[in-house]
């Protein structure tokens, strides 16, 4: 109505069009990125992947969520960080949540020496998981020879805890067993390479020789 009052008064509006255009793309672009965040931050809370106190890992980012906005979720990181995390990266993204399930599976590698005993070794891995109070009978923990690598025979340990016993159980069990290992006096070799040494022989040498 505007346009055509205008014209209709003999003003020229080609350049008024212009400059309205172009403001209008502008502002499209500098609302592009809110807008995006806008219809994720809808998206979560709609199919809610995660709630406030969850642990996961969003955009990179691991920690505990303390806030979700229509704009941005806040999560607190393990070292006290406050991370801000726009939610358009969010569903763009891989979403682990880390405490979404009761229980959790923890997965460690120990490496023993070729020449310590396999069965010595794996009896201090299974005492060491029924030692530990813990540990869930059910699903059944996991304990094998997994992999001939180069400078040890590498055993995996695959116990079951609950989520919130699972940084605890794995860290204590870590120096538990190394310690039981070290009892039983079964080595955790440190990588090694053999080096051989040719000599060259120069012409004028050999023809010396």
């Amino acid at each position: 109505v505007v346009i055509a009052a205008a014209q209709k008064l003999g003003i020229n509006t080609g350049s008024f069009l212009a400059v309205v255009g172009a403001a209008g793309l502008a502002i499209g672009l500098a609302l592009k990125d809110s807008l995006a965040n806008f219809s994720a931050g809808v998206m979560l809370i709609l199919f809610r992947p995660f709630k406030v106190g969850d642990a996961v890992t969003v955009a990179g980012e691991t920690g505990a969520v303390e806030e979700i906005t229509i704009f941005n979720t806040v999560m607190n990181t393990p070292d006290n960080q406050r991370k801000i995390i726009p939610n358009g990266l969010i569903t763009s993204g891989t979403i682990t949540n880390i405490t979404a399930n009761d229980t959790r599976r923890i997965d460690m590698v120990f490496g023993i020496g070729y020449e310590d005993d396999i069965k010595s070794a794996e009896q201090v891995f299974t005492e060491m998981i029924k030692a530990e109070p813990r540990v869930l009978s059910d699903p059944a923990p996991t304990i094998a020879v997994a992999e001939l690598a180069d400078s040890s025979v590498n055993f995996v340990v695959r116990p079951w805890v609950r989520t919130v016993d699972y940084w605890n159980v794995k860290f204590e069990l870590t120096e538990k067993i190394k310690l039981a290992l070290d009892e039983a006096g079964i080595s955790i070799p440190f990588p090694q390479q053999d080096v051989h040494m040719h000599q060259v022989v120069q012409d004028g040498e050999a023809e010396a020789a």
